[in-house]
């Protein structure tokens, strides 16, 4: 397997096309609409229209209902919908659509429990009471170690170009997560920090680093 990489929170065609053009994995969107990085679903169908190019596009919900959820995939062709609310795997047991689930690293492990998702990959985030990602905030490295030897992690929280190297060491992770650490302003991507963060974690992920083969 492949180390992948996903820029999020993407609101604009000229920020898509600056991470595509640097061969990441996965594009990130998000559409909940307290984010200071929220799209809508028209947006992201415009935003994947004018690419003009293919690409694995991730909608991230927060609490969205699963009928929101899935029209929302299927009116922008997302490759993924990554649940990173308080939603329960019951709400999503028999979903036709391929799912990604976020976790929190709390004292009494991660939450939600990831055995009870049928989830595609687990996105690692940091815990901050009352958010949902895109805090800056990097997240427990050694619990995400533990989810990381067991199943196919992406970390996310708080990563930076500064700080992805030593992150992806601590975790092994099966890829990254990047939003407002390559970010001029919130749903502004800053291109040459989107680039040095590629290339770091690229150069970090080819020199000896071995990910959980999940």
């Amino acid at each position: 397997m492949s180390f992948e990489i996903k820029i999020c929170g993407i609101t604009n065609v000229e920020d898509a096309r600056a991470a595509l053009a640097l061969e990441v994995d996965y594009l990130g969107f998000i559409f909940y609409p307290k984010s200071p990085r929220a799209v809508t679903p028209e947006q992201v169908k415009q935003v994947l229209d004018e690419l003009g190019a293919p690409c694995k596009a991730v909608g991230v919900f927060v609490n969205a209902p699963r009928e929101e959820v899935e029209a929302a995939v299927e009116a922008c062709g997302l490759w993924a919908a990554q649940i990173h609310g308080d939603e329960t795997a019951e709400m999503f047991a028999d979903s036709p659509i391929r799912l990604w689930r976020a976790l929190k690293m709390m004292p009494r492990g991660p939450q939600p429990d990831p055995a009870c998702w049928a989830a595609e990959r687990y996105v690692v985030d940091a815990t901050v009471p009352g958010a949902y990602g895109g805090t800056g905030v990097t997240a427990d490295w050694e619990a995400a170690r533990d989810v990381a030897q067991e199943r196919p992690v992406l970390l996310a929280g708080g990563l930076t170009p500064e700080n992805v190297t030593v992150a992806i060491r601590a975790v092994a992770p099966r890829g990254v997560d990047v939003s407002s650490g390559v970010e001029l302003s919130a749903g502004k991507k800053d291109h040459e920090q989107m680039k040095a963060f590629v290339m770091r974690a690229r150069k970090t992920a080819t020199r000896g680093y071995r990910h959980a083969e999940n």
